[in-house]
């Protein structure tokens, strides 16, 4: 635990670096580093409500974030969370819509159980590819990224779509508000409760299972997982059964929740900063609480670099790059300082 906690602290480190380098550029670019960083701590963590908009956008994070842990600790490099949140959706507005008119306690566990069972799917494709052939993991989940994208297009403007839209945007009819587990504020205590029951049983599945361990060992050296007697043929396709079933879960959140209805192309940059948050976290189920709930805030803060800043919101798209730049760099800096401080005896 101690351990987790000193790689997130030091992994802040970098994000501190990351915003003063982006301060930096939009200084040169001709707006004002102090109002930047004012609004993104006004926005994220001071203002009323705060905590709230924080909690609105970090728990679906958090619960994307989780699964993606679950993949990469077991070696596998699932790129493809924002894929299976969208499936996860789909299917999930397909259940509703289905078995809409059904009393709520019905339609309600139908949609998360098709939700996650979408995800699951989308992610267990490339799952036995990679397991199978030995197909790349990264190029098959990045392309379904891309697939789950035309079936998200065709379903909102096909056997989905909103007859009385305005056309601006291909949508879904919106849920009945018997089915909606949350206001557009998006923070309720069933959402609340799903993410904390997320974590407890991630936590319980990562250090007190065999799974947990044999997965973080497989990660880091196959051959001895197949020495303990273990298939990695098992291990991986339950990692990415487990990683696609929690971004199904967040997709069918987000529909069932703030969204209400399906969007083409909403929140295009869930997965990948779910991905940014499990490498922030070094894939502790802990730390990955933590670290949703900054990102949480800074998404929070997009609303208030407009009127602050004069920032476009689209700016915290470039925090975040900057913030993944600097985190992807960070293992081989600090891992090859170590050891360099190591061999030197500097340290015993």
């Amino acid at each position: 635990m101690t351990e987790s906690i000193v790689s997130v602290l030091r992994a802040l480190i970098f994000i501190v670096i990351a915003l003063a380098l982006c301060g930096l550029i939009f200084s040169v670019a001709g707006y004002s580093a102090p109002d930047m960083f004012r609004a993104i701590i006004d926005g994220a963590f001071l203002r009323t409500g705060a905590l709230q908009q924080a909690l609105r956008w970090g728990l679906p994070l958090f619960i994307t974030a989780a699964g993606v842990v679950i993949s990469f600790r077991a070696g596998y490099f699932n790129i493809g969370a924002q894929g299976q949140f969208y499936i996860g959706a789909i299917c999930a507005a397909f259940a509703a819509d289905w078995l809409n008119g059904l009393p709520a306690f019905i339609v309600i566990p139908a949609c998360f159980l098709a939700g996650m069972t979408g995800g699951a799917l989308w992610a267990m494709w490339p799952g036995i590819l990679r397991l199978r052939s030995g197909a790349d993991e990264v190029i098959t989940t990045l392309m379904g990224n891309f697939l789950a994208v035309i079936v998200l297009i065709y379903v909102t403007s096909g056997p989905l779509k909103d007859p009385s839209g305005s056309g601006q945007q291909a949508s879904s009819r919106p849920l009945d508000a018997a089915y909606r587990i949350s206001t557009s504020y998006g923070v309720s205590p069933t959402i609340i409760a799903i993410a904390i029951l997320v974590g407890v049983l991630l936590w319980l599945l990562v250090n007190r299972t065999a799974f947990g361990v044999l997965s973080g060992l497989a990660g880091r050296n196959a051959t001895m997982v197949t020495w303990q007697g273990a298939r990695l043929w098992n291990i991986g396709l339950a990692s990415f059964i487990i990683s696609g079933a929690l971004a199904g879960l967040a997709g069918t959140v987000e529909l069932m929740g703030p969204n209400g209805r399906l969007a083409s192309g909403f929140l295009p940059a869930h997965g990948f900063t779910a991905i940014l948050i499990a490498l922030v976290a070094n894939l502790s189920i802990v730390g990955t609480a933590i670290v949703a709930l900054f990102f949480g805030g800074l998404a929070s803060a997009a609303l208030y670099l407009p009127v602050i800043a004069g920032l476009p919101s689209s700016a915290i798209d470039i925090t975040n790059a900057a913030i993944a730049l600097f985190i992807t760099a960070k293992s081989n800096i600090v891992d090859r300082f170590l050891r360099n401080w190591r061999k030197r005896g500097w340290t015993t």
